[in-house]
């Protein structure tokens, strides 16, 4: 049995008179599962349907057709059920500022049913780095530690799924890496992991399998090896001070002083190299890499039309 099982899920909303078009599809026919004790990502570009699907998964809104399953529970039909096997770390910062940390967890437990559970409160806000707030106000905490309760508040009632909704956004660098410590160790001992994050580096690190979203539908689904293996280039990587003539630019990553280009071959990279010359710019710093999971996502999101996955040739979503 999955841990989640989206079956065909759509999701719509009518537009204003002004717009073309009578519905907005926010997703389209969505179908995959997660199997228990993955660590499984879900990427896509803002706007591509992540949060509704989270929103529909946690039964904060409703899908207008298909089903979601929680290890076997319907999220409608047996909310109850469903809802107690998932731990949701939501994007926005929500809180109760009445409360100190450790009486907000304790409340949070209590909507599951659960007390005198101190003892996995404390280790909680140890792995979290919280133990010296327990008794602090919500309201004196800063945004990065707000962001530590709301993934405490997630996990206060050991769900077996956990979902986390870009968890790192805007936190510091202790609070990821302590983060994904603990959440990898949750994982290991066999709790199901659903990420969305734009920190795609993460995502790479982390995930096993990972579904790309693209205007609602599923563009990729596959192990996180096989996607980086269907990358259909390497990257030539340097650093320029000056700007790229617009014909170089326009093929061009540009971050910064970084230039990054899709290279096939010794042939492409001494053309690009030499139109660089050719501009009066000098490549400093110049090296070859292997494509990464940022590499794939943008080629799969620059693809004009959004086709359906090949379930075992993923170069086919990407050419």
């Amino acid at each position: 049995m999955p841990a989640i099982s989206f079956q065909s899920v759509c999701k719509t909303y009518p537009l204003a008179r002004n717009q073309s078009g009578t519905v907005l599809k926010a997703l389209d026919h969505v179908s995959f599962d997660i199997q228990q004790g993955e660590f499984f990502g879900l990427l896509g570009p803002n706007g591509a349907g992540k949060t509704t699907l989270i929103s529909i998964l946690a039964g904060l809104s409703h899908a207008s057709s298909g089903h979601v399953l929680v290890h076997g529970s319907d999220v409608l039909l047996d909310y109850a059920n469903a809802r107690r096997k998932l731990g949701v770390v939501p994007q926005e910062l929500v809180f109760d500022p009445f409360f100190t940390v450790r009486e907000a967890l304790r409340i949070q437990s209590g909507y599951f049913g659960i007390k005198r559970n101190d003892d996995w409160i404390d280790e909680l806000l140890e792995n979290l780095g919280l133990a010296d707030k327990g008794n602090a106000n919500m309201r004196q905490l800063s945004g990065g530690m707000k962001r530590r309760v709301l993934v405490a508040q997630a996990l206060v009632h050991k769900p077996q799924v956990i979902v986390l909704d870009e968890p790192t956004a805007g936190v510091d660098v202790e609070l990821r890496q302590n983060l994904w410590q603990f959440i990898a160790k949750l994982n290991k001992q066999g709790s199901t992991v659903l990420l969305t994050t734009h920190y795609l580096e993460e995502a790479e690190a982390l995930c096993s399998r990972i579904a790309m979203l693209k205007q609602g539908r599923v563009v990729a689904l596959a192990q996180t090896s096989d996607l980086l293996s269907a990358a259909s280039s390497n990257i030539l990587r340097f650093k320029i001070d000056g700007e790229l003539p617009l014909h170089l630019a326009s093929q061009a990553r540009i971050t910064g002083r970084i230039v990054q280009f899709p290279a096939n071959n010794a042939r492409e990279i001494e053309q690009y190299l030499a139109a660089v010359r050719e501009s009066g710019l000098v490549a400093e710093d110049v090296e070859i890499r292997k494509a990464d999971l940022e590499d794939v996502f943008l080629e799969v999101m620059n693809e004009k039309e959004v086709r359906e996955p090949r379930a075992m040739d993923l170069a086919g979503a990407m050419k």
